[in-house]
């Protein structure tokens, strides 16, 4: 399996680097002087390539995605095919921003199993090295090692005290100590601690590296205190430093480089996969493994506590550094989310830490299908200006409570699509004429928003179908991880054409999917009309149906399809793709209202399935609104499904909050979405005035602040700490507890000023 692809320049040559684990057990280095740099130019454009020096030009016989001829055009080095794209621009110069490794297995057809032909040198660091070998595609099943990496710090990071390793078979924790500490390896100062560290690493010869914040922290911290203390950090299987990255995308995740291996952040992994209210090792550890860290809870000061049990109790101190790291690693493996990695990065040909990357894991499928058919695709126009892409359709919701629903929904709606009416850029610009001129209308699709498809000759309806066969034969073999896997790169294919930093965006081919999918959605509505049944409420994919009883559902689903489908080969001549399957049953359905009444809310709605409470997109369920919210919510729906009163319950959480018994109850959670606070001059949002309160005492701001309201303002929770005086809990009552109490006690005639017993409503807008 290939870890890292990369390259290096000798001689004024670039090599290809590819870094790995064979299936045998060691690791390895393919590296390839062979290849040389390359992109397209427009062969009207070659005039202009005439005052450039150092290009091998020649024709290849490709069209670009209009028609036009193309030049194949070789450079000398990686950095010359962007420097020349730079000087001709994105329109002329085409796949002149593909990555030189990543265009080396592109061209070879090459994901992250690869079979290797040649004899290898073994370097002194036990790496194969295969120099110029012979590369083929594989199916591998790689057994990958992993390190997991945390370190103990002083609260200013200015020192580490300790640093724990826990996988392979070993768990060992490092600590500065004057004396023996049982169970540790002790050192006598901060340096030889850091060079026992770099060492056991290097020996222990992880292919992975993991931790909690291991990027912004751990790794951080141990390169700036090696430097610090003149200690050669060097943790690869090549020569250079760990390298720090700044994704510049919405969550501003923060990547580290090292050569030859993989650093993967506990935190972006779980984020991604399970719904907390947030996500400190604490929490998701007790979450998943039900326990969590070893540092006593009550203690005021979580880093003064940790300064003392390094002064006081190293043995402890040294415990608990082992289990933060232990739990990281296990609750990883618990969740199956470092297999779900692997075989996300075994699908596309990502590497794995790139693996959510799912643009460049599209070109990574798309681009050798677009080659096979003689075309190559543009280079991504960073200026290229937004463009509207409609959403999913939404039916109008049937506010209030309601009996027997039935929730059916399309099996992965728009791949579907995709494979029902053939939708791809390919096929958009197929039928655009400029390419196939003689192609007749008959040969021609045209979608709800007018754009026009090719009914033959599309890319993605065939990678659709083999992720299709491919998924079912993993669900079939047991192997969950790669169904998984396969599921979502489907499913994000929609999401790649709709984005602008995509080559292959386009608002036709996009809005063609999404109108396909608003359309469908209408005529699912109206298939359940024509035998009689209500639909309460529609999103996207999803119809909520009101049925006589549950032994209705599958001939109304069975009825639904039909219909469906025979619409679509009556007003298209194409065979239905669409699955409509039956996805959940409700005793019980409430769809509440928009604030004060006014409208149906949508994608808001809760149910009871089996005698348990499901709620999508309501306060309960939601991380920006204290628990509080989840609290009252989840008892009073609870209480009106199975036909308790509320006013009681309503009245007691009240009381309780006002008595200070909810205070830890009380917290937001709200994330910085700007890149820094500064950028808030138009308006200050109470999670950033508590933001800089939390700058001003030194502490470092993350992207999610916590705070609670206090009679002062918004004052800033630190974990570990206690929380501030003076919470204005009057605050939590009238603007947290009252609007979420109203939205149900209203469709029973009774309202949260009743429950309390105060005879006038309080008029006061939520925050």
């Amino acid at each position: 399996m290939i870890l890292q692809p990369t390259h290096r320049v000798e001689r004024g040559r670039a090599i290809v680097q590819l870094f790995g684990r064979l299936d045998a057990g060691p690791a390895f280095l393919v590296e390839d002087d062979r290849f040389q740099p390359y992109c397209f130019v427009l062969r009207d454009a070659e005039s202009l390539l005439a005052r450039e020096r150092g290009l091998r030009i020649e024709p290849c016989g490709l069209r670009d995605l209009r028609g036009r001829e193309v030049l194949r055009v070789e450079t000398k080095l990686p950095g010359d095919v962007a420097r020349l794209r730079e000087r001709l621009g994105g329109a002329v110069a085409l796949e002149a921003d593909i990555r030189f490794p990543y265009r080396y297995l592109i061209d070879l057809g090459i994901k992250s199993g690869v079979a290797v032909e040649g004899e290898p040198e073994a370097l002194p660091n036990g790496v194969l090295c295969f120099r110029n070998p012979q590369l083929a595609p594989a199916t591998v099943q790689p057994k990958l090692r992993f390190l997991s990496l945390d370190l103990e710090t002083t609260p200013d990071a200015s020192e580490i005290l300790s640093g724990a390793l826990v996988g392979e078979g070993v768990e060992e924790v490092h600590l500065v100590a004057a004396h023996t500490v049982p169970g540790a390896h002790t050192h006598r100062d901060e340096a030889g601690l850091l060079r026992a560290l770099v060492a056991r690493f290097v020996a222990l010869d992880p292919d992975v590296l993991l931790g909690w914040n291991v990027v912004d922290f751990d790794l951080r911290v141990l390169a700036a205190r090696c430097a610090a203390l003149g200690v050669a950090c060097e943790l690869g299987r090549g020569a250079g430093a760990i390298g720090f990255l700044e994704d510049r995308g919405f969550t501003r995740q923060s990547r580290a480089t090292i050569p030859g291996r993989m650093v993967l952040d506990g935190i972006a992994l779980v984020r991604d996969a399970l719904k907390l209210p947030d996500y400190r090792l604490e929490t998701v550890a007790q979450a998943v493994l039900g326990r969590g860290k070893l540092l006593d809870r009550e203690v005021p000061d979580a880093a003064q506590e940790i300064l003392r049990l390094h002064r006081e109790d190293p043995a402890a101190l040294g415990a608990y550094n082992l289990e933060d790291a232990r739990l990281v690693l296990e609750l990883l493996e618990h969740e199956g989310l470092l297999d779900l990695c692997v075989e996300r990065s075994l699908l596309s040909g990502m590497q794995l830490d790139r693996v959510g990357a799912s643009i460049a894991s599209f070109d990574l499928l798309y681009l050798p299908e677009l080659r096979r058919r003689g075309f190559v695709a543009p280079s991504v126009d960073s200026e290229r200006a937004s463009a509207g892409v409609s959403g999913g359709a939404l039916l109008e919701p049937v506010p209030g409570f309601h009996r027997s629903v039935a929730v059916f929904d399309f099996k992965s709606l728009y791949p579907s699509l995709i494979r029902t009416f053939d939708l791809d850029p390919l096929a958009h610009a197929l039928a655009s004429g400029a390419i196939d001129a003689g192609r007749g209308t008959e040969d021609v699709l045209e979608a709800p928003n007018g754009a026009r498809f090719a009914r033959s000759g599309g890319i993605l309806p065939g990678v659709v179908e083999r992720f299709w066969e491919a998924r079912a034969a993993a669900r079939m073999r047991g192997d969950r991880h790669a169904a998984q896997a396969i599921k979502i790169m489907q499913n994000a294919l929609f999401g790649v054409l709709g984005a602008t930093a995509c080559r292959f965006f386009d608002a036709d081919v996009a809005n063609a999917i999404t109108g396909f999918g608003q359309q469908t959605l209408r005529w699912t509505r109206d298939a359940f009309a024509e035998q009689g049944v209500r639909v309460l409420y529609g999103d996207t994919d999803s119809v909520f149906v009101a049925v006589a009883d549950r032994d209705a559902m599958e001939p109304l689903r069975q009825r639904a399809e039909a219909r469906i489908a025979q619409r679509i080969a009556r007003e298209y001549r194409v065979e239905s793709r669409l699955e409509l399957e039956f996805d959940r049953y409700f005793d019980s359905f409430f769809l509440p209202r928009l604030r004060g009444g006014r409208g149906a809310s949508h994608k808001r709605y809760a149910g009871w399935e089996d005698g348990k409470l499901v709620v999508v997109g309501l306060e309960a369920v939601r991380r920006d609104w204290p628990a509080v919210a989840a609290r009252l919510q989840q008892g009073m729906l609870e209480r009106a499904f199975t036909d308790r009163p509320l006013a009681p319950f309503v009245r007691e959480v009240a009381e309780q909050v006002l008595a200070g018994e909810c205070d830890a109850e009380l917290v937001y959670a709200k994330r910085v979405r700007k890149a820094s606070l500064d950028r808030y001059t138009a308006t200050t949002p109470p999670h950033v005035q508590a933001a800089r309160k939390l700058a001003e005492q030194g502490v470092r701001v993350g992207p999610v602040v916590r705070y609670v309201v206090t009679a002062t303002g918004p004052e800033p929770v630190v974990p570990g700490r206690a929380l501030p005086a003076e919470i204005d809990r009057r605050h939590y009552v009238d603007r947290v507890l009252a609007p979420i109490a109203d939205a149900i006690l209203l469709e029973r005639d009774e309202s949260f000023d009743a429950a309390l017993g105060r005879a006038k409503p309080q008029q006061l807008p939520l925050l």
